[in-house]
């Protein structure tokens, strides 16, 4: 369990970060990189939700997936080979894949590649994608240097499909997708 006392503890001064299992790494290391993506994904996620409900969107599921999300970036923060450590495991990615293939039968089959854009929800959950897939190559670099979690690889590749369907089917009960228009703008 979380307890935090103190905000500050001035352990970080000279540049570096506290992982799970007590070692220090340079803030600016793969790591540290990887570990921010999935927090800035994170964020991304509850802007995301309150443009959502706003909108009167049902956003449980979202919030289920920030819970996920702080339990990857504690999986990022332990090294591999640690006993007992919160992991991403196979059943999160499979909820992931089940939801994405609920929310995907209901909508049309692409005929072209989306403008990211719609209604303030929609548009939100566009841009989280793009985040998340960012926090993606984040993790992927750091799998090339130190072993990364496969499932935690495969939550961030599934989670940013699972935006995207869900930015569809939130869009096509609003009027439907923006299509992209290949040239339309070079006469």
């Amino acid at each position: 369990m979380v307890k935090l006392n103190r905000i500050y503890t001035r352990t970080g001064d000279e540049g570096t970060a506290g992982l799970v299992d007590g070692s220090r790494v340079s803030k600016a290391g793969v790591r540290m990189a990887a570990i921010g993506e999935v927090d800035e994904a994170n964020s991304a996620l509850g802007v995301s939700i309150s443009a959502l409900e706003a909108g009167g969107h049902d956003a449980t599921a979202f919030r289920r997936i920030q819970h996920d999300l702080f339990d990857l970036g504690a999986d990022l923060a332990t090294p591999e080979g640690i006993d007992g450590a919160l992991r991403i495991v196979e059943t999160q990615v499979h909820r992931l894949e089940a939801e994405i293939d609920d929310a995907n039968a209901s909508l049309e089959p692409l005929t072209s590649f989306l403008l990211p854009g719609g209604s303030a929800g929609v548009a939100h959950l566009y841009y989280t994608r793009a985040v998340v897939r960012r926090a993606e190559r984040a993790a992927v670099a750091l799998n090339e240097v130190e072993p990364v979690n496969a499932h935690a690889l495969a939550y961030l590749n599934r989670l940013s499909d699972h935006l995207f369907v869900a930015a569809r089917a939130i869009a096509a009960a609003e009027g439907g997708d923006i299509l992209w228009t290949p040239g339309a703008n070079r006469d």
